[in-house]
């Protein structure tokens, strides 16, 4: 279930997976104290050398989004506690592979941090963002339909999280820097 408007985090059901519910928090609608403090968390976490090549450092990924009036960086809490990150991205939905940049947003930035992974919480951030896009397409009027992304086909734990958050594979996309990617769309309907 889905709460909050686009001011607040928002919260989905975990149908039963994992004890908690997934919360994103937008950190460009915090005040100053409380991105210090989200972005202390972000500092924190840990990435498993196997994820180095299909994730870049997380508290980089987010201060340049909070730097970029396109992007729009999110930590993702649960239990209490900061578990990963994500960004979405208007007008960039070609460097995911997609035919257009303005039609969805891209998703990008995406990291669960390696303590947390296995729980179900990479699938819930996944749809979450999808209700977030939603939000953001209302207030903002940019017109997407979607959500786009690419993920590395040699991340199969990956490219499982996105089918399982309601991600449909629209194809082999050769334009990442760390080989082949699969795009992956979601509608916001």
């Amino acid at each position: 279930m889905l709460e909050g408007d686009s001011g607040d985090a928002i919260s989905i059901d975990n149908d039963h997976q994992w004890p908690g519910d997934v919360w994103l928090i937008p950190l460009k609608m915090l005040d100053d104290d409380s991105r210090a403090i989200q972005l202390g968390s972000v500092a924190g976490m840990a990435i498993d050398d196997s994820q180095r090549s299909f994730v870049g450092d997380p508290l980089r990924m987010v201060l340049i989004g909070l730097e970029e009036d396109s992007r729009f960086p999110y930590v993702i809490e649960s239990g209490g506690e900061a578990v990963g990150v994500l960004t979405l991205q208007a007008g960039a939905a070609g460097l995911a592979g997609w035919a257009d940049d303005e039609s969805a947003w891209l998703l990008r930035g995406f990291l669960i941090d390696s303590r947390h992974q296995g729980r179900g919480l990479g699938s819930m951030a996944a749809r979450a963002a999808v209700g977030e896009a939603r939000k953001l397409t209302a207030r903002l009027g940019g017109g997407q339909v979607g959500v786009v992304l690419s993920v590395n086909e040699r991340n199969p734990a990956g490219l499982a999280a996105y089918a399982k958050a309601g991600f449909v594979d629209t194809g082999r996309y050769l334009g990442g820097s760390a080989g082949p990617q699969r795009t992956m769309y979601r509608e916001l309907g």
